[in-house]
């Protein structure tokens, strides 16, 4: 199909610079599309989900600052899911949601979303229902961008209320229009992510349609609409390699489900092969899920590892590494001076010190002077700054197995929104103890104190319904320390049921009565030996 170029119009700049938004447009020239246009932007193979309020600017730098220079250039990053007819209609809300420059500024500071030499490359996602609005908030954010992403797997109540995500799936002809509005009427590529459906036939339909409307790059995510909470289950590797082989060789995949660890990235290459692997709640919980582990010997400071030879990066330096961005980019200030990073045979003095009373000189800044080295509160012009809204959410998805031993450290999570800066400082200061005083105790026992817990694991009784497939080997398989960042492994559906949590429908006992049924009627009488 051929490719209308977009007559230019004028597009507002996400922050009130014109100038900026011109400096930032891509190239003129033709379009590109699929293959070729995945090529021309690195061909990435580690994609950041778009996560509603969760992949924000921040983040997204978080997560690629764990990777080389050779795997950055692998590393795509998606936005959070951005409404469209808000985005277009309320400035509010775009102001709310997606800052790209700041206004005044000259030189690369100046950029955010969409960061030319660091935030690149990236797409931004919007939920959409009308293809208008959805042609006029992906014009706003075209200069920023590299491709504008079409989110047609959103499960929750509020996309059935809204009707857009995954509850567009019946009208495919609406979703055809939506794609084909921005193929053939904006200036960069348009991509989409769909969810499977019942049959391969009916997936496999779903996905040449997106394709034929215009989608440059298609993500799959390997669950149905009805897969999220308790009945979130396993995705299904198998659909997508049945994709795969059935849709033309040049399209360009996206795999989504399954990504817990970091050998999760090639294994699910492998099975299903896609070009690239998409993380979500993975890289939530681990922000460095795609970078290789550094080797035996050069894990510095930032990286533990046990003597089984496994390990992961620590959750106080990993927040430290948060920090220090928010600071630098969404508070425009240096980071206050921090010791380095403990690790045992250092010295232990500062352990013992009462955090209240603490001699370090940054800590003495923060309730004296409020000057170089302390934690201010943000502006009242960066309070709605989606870096900072979305913090709390963050270190409590990073340091959930963290806070589970310490909830002391959960309560202080808790009620660091309302100090700003400082609250945050407070906690990061209680986990650094924590992890020494962790990874102290484990020197002490010979590693005996975590084999204790592993072993604790393994021993627990597998409860699954019918007798089925049960979590625990992967939950055994991904168990770390407390101090490392490591992945949430959910319950399957069929523990979910055996504990109560979920109860069968009207429509699954009969379904369950019936195959039941069958079953006994099929059973011989005995026969005697």
């Amino acid at each position: 199909m051929a490719v209308a170029q977009e007559t230019q119009q004028p597009v507002a700049s996400p922050a009130g610079d014109a100038a900026a938004a011109a400096a930032a447009a891509p190239p003129t020239g033709p379009k590109l599309h699929g293959r070729a246009f995945y090529e021309s932007i690195g061909s990435p193979k580690f994609i950041v989900a778009p996560m509603v309020n969760q992949s924000e600017f921040a983040w997204r730098m978080l997560s690629r600052s764990f990777l080389s220079a050779e795997e950055k250039s692998k590393m795509l990053a998606y936005t959070p899911m951005f409404h469209a007819r808000l985005f277009s209609q309320d400035p509010k809300y775009l102001k709310a949601h997606f800052q790209a420059t700041r206004p005044g500024a000259t030189d690369d500071s100046r950029w955010l979303d969409g960061n030319p030499t660091s935030d690149r490359p990236l797409f931004v996602q919007f939920c959409a229902n009308d293809p208008e609005h959805l042609l006029t908030a992906a014009r706003q954010v075209a200069p920023y961008c590299d491709a504008v992403d079409l989110n047609l797997g959103c499960p929750q109540g509020i996309a059935r209320k809204g009707h857009y995500g995954a509850f567009l799936q019946e009208d495919q002809e609406l979703i055809f229009r939506l794609i084909n509005k921005l193929h053939t009427e904006l200036s960069i590529p348009v991509t989409a992510k769909i969810r499977i459906l019942e049959t391969k036939e009916q997936t496999l339909a779903y996905a040449q349609n997106v394709l034929k409307a215009g989608a440059s790059i298609l993500t799959v995510h390997g669950r149905r609409r009805e897969q999220k909470g308790h009945l979130t289950g396993v995705a299904d590797w198998k659909m997508l390699r049945f994709l795969r082989e059935s849709l033309p060789p040049e399209t360009v995949l996206f795999a989504n489900g399954n990504v817990l660890q970091y050998g999760d990235v090639d294994e699910c290459l492998a099975a299903t092969g896609f070009d690239g692997v998409m993380s979500a709640e993975g890289n939530l919980s681990d922000p460095a899920v795609f970078a290789k582990p550094p080797a035996v010997g050069e894990e510095g400071r930032e990286y533990w590892r046990g003597k089984d030879g496994k390990g992961g990066w620590r959750v106080d330096a990993v927040m430290r590494r948060y920090m220090d961005i928010i600071y630098k980019y969404a508070l425009d200030t240096e980071p206050p001076a921090r010791r380095p990073l403990f690790v045992p045979g250092d010295d232990t003095a500062w352990l013992t010190a009462d955090a209240a009373d603490e001699g370090d000189e940054r800590g003495k800044k923060r309730r004296k002077t409020g000057s170089e080295g302390s934690a201010p509160p943000p502006p009242k012009k960066q309070e709605t700054s989606p870096n900072i809204v979305a913090m709390q959410p963050h270190l409590f998805h990073l340091l959930r197995h963290f806070v589970s031993k310490h909830t002391d450290v959960r309560d202080m999570l808790a009620r660091a929104r309302k100090t700003g800066l400082a609250g945050f400082e407070e906690v990061l200061d209680a986990v650094e103890r924590k992890v020494a005083e962790g990874m102290l105790e484990y020197d002490r026992t010979d590693g005996q104190s975590f084999a204790e817990e592993l072993k604790a694991v393994a021993e627990r009784p597998r409860e699954t319904a019918d007798e089925a497939e049960s979590s625990m080997e992967a939950l055994i398989k991904c168990k770390r320390p407390w101090w490392v960042a490591q992945p949430i492994v959910r319950p399957l559906p069929s523990e979910a049921l055996a504990k109560g949590s979920i109860k069968l429908s009207k429509k699954d006992l009969v379904e369950k009565a019936k195959k039941e049924e069958g079953e006994g009627k099929e059973v011989k009488e005995p026969v005697a030996a």
